[in-house]
């Protein structure tokens, strides 16, 4: 797994974490999940990062999460946890804590709420990949973290084999035409924003850890694969087929959207750890809404 070309590309559900009655993390479920988008061809599977609430799990929980789709996957995809803190010391805990729990990576967060400098970010990254063996995906989601991963940032970080890929919640669509000719080849630009990742496909980008692919994935999977093979019209007719739904999906505080229309796909509970709280009513027609105009061909039974 230490190379990212077979599988970090193509949309990566970035999965949501489910919760019993109990608000204990739910096993069966999450495995069910996970053994779901296996079977519609995920490559890989990110667990206890955004949409897995990863700020209200304890230690513990996120070495479950990871173990329990480390099982699930057995070697058919690629395992990234989230290890993400704005305190670095917290951060190498949650990455040493992974390579222990058998992922194949980290996805790690530029610093939150801290304001740190690029020098800081950098050094704050460096200090994450001196103390672990596992590859690292960069995320920057500036509306989250306040202060972005500056082009020159990423680009000295990605001269370090360790580094294999950024997660850009940029929305700048531009950006992959930007650093392709900085990173090496097999340095892997991927989407974090599902509203504007066609373009930042179509603009030279190798996938997207997707929120929507975790209701369509199907749809998102032959919507990449026709921007790769340049048949950009059938891109824009998935696009659309499932814009509504992306909007419906993010239109709300991550996660509570998207448990609420897998809730309605009868593939989990819509509980939520606060100060998350779930949808109100007006919300919760319009997912449900938005999950009937693609429901056609999406597979609502749990794999066995």
């Amino acid at each position: 797994m230490n190379h990212p070309a077979p599988w970090l590309a193509g949309y990566i559900p970035d999965l949501p974490t489910p919760f019993d009655d109990n608000d204990e993390i739910d096993s069966a479920v999450f495995r069910q999940l996970c053994e779901r988008q296996i079977a519609a061809g995920a490559k890989a599977l990110v667990v206890g990062e955004t949409t897995g609430e990863d700020s209200t799990l304890s230690l513990p929980e996120h070495s479950a999460l990871v173990r329990i789709a480390v099982r699930a996957s057995r070697g058919r995809a690629a395992v990234i946890a989230g290890a993400g803190s704005n305190s670095t010391s917290q951060a190498i805990e949650l990455s040493k804590r992974a390579e222990a729990d058998g992922a194949d990576a980290v996805l790690s967060v530029v610093p939150y709420y801290n304001k740190p400098t690029q020098a800081g970010i950098y050094a704050h990254f460096r200090a994450i990949a001196d103390s672990t063996r596992l590859p690292i995906i960069l995320h920057d989601v500036p509306s989250r973290t306040v202060r972005e991963l500056a082009d020159v940032t990423l680009v000295r970080l990605a001269e370090s084999d360790q580094f294999i890929g950024v997660r850009d919640a940029t929305g700048d669509v531009a950006r992959p035409l930007r650093l392709r000719p900085l990173v090496r080849p097999d340095f892997r630009l991927l989407s974090g924003d599902d509203k504007t990742a066609p373009a930042f496909l179509v603009h030279g980008g190798d996938g997207c850890i997707s929120v929507t692919s975790n209701v369509v994935p199907d749809l998102c999977r032959q919507l990449y694969e026709s921007c790769k093979q340049g048949e950009l019209q059938v891109a824009r007719n998935f696009a659309f087929r499932i814009g509504h739904l992306t909007d419906s999906l993010l239109r709300e505080a991550t996660p509570a959207p998207l448990k609420y229309a897998l809730s309605v796909l009868g593939l989990m509970s819509p509980s939520l750890r606060l100060p998350l709280v779930e949808l109100t009513a007006p919300s919760k027609a319009e997912v449900a809404s938005a999950v009937e105009v693609v429901s056609d061909g999406v597979t609502c039974a749990l794999p066995n």
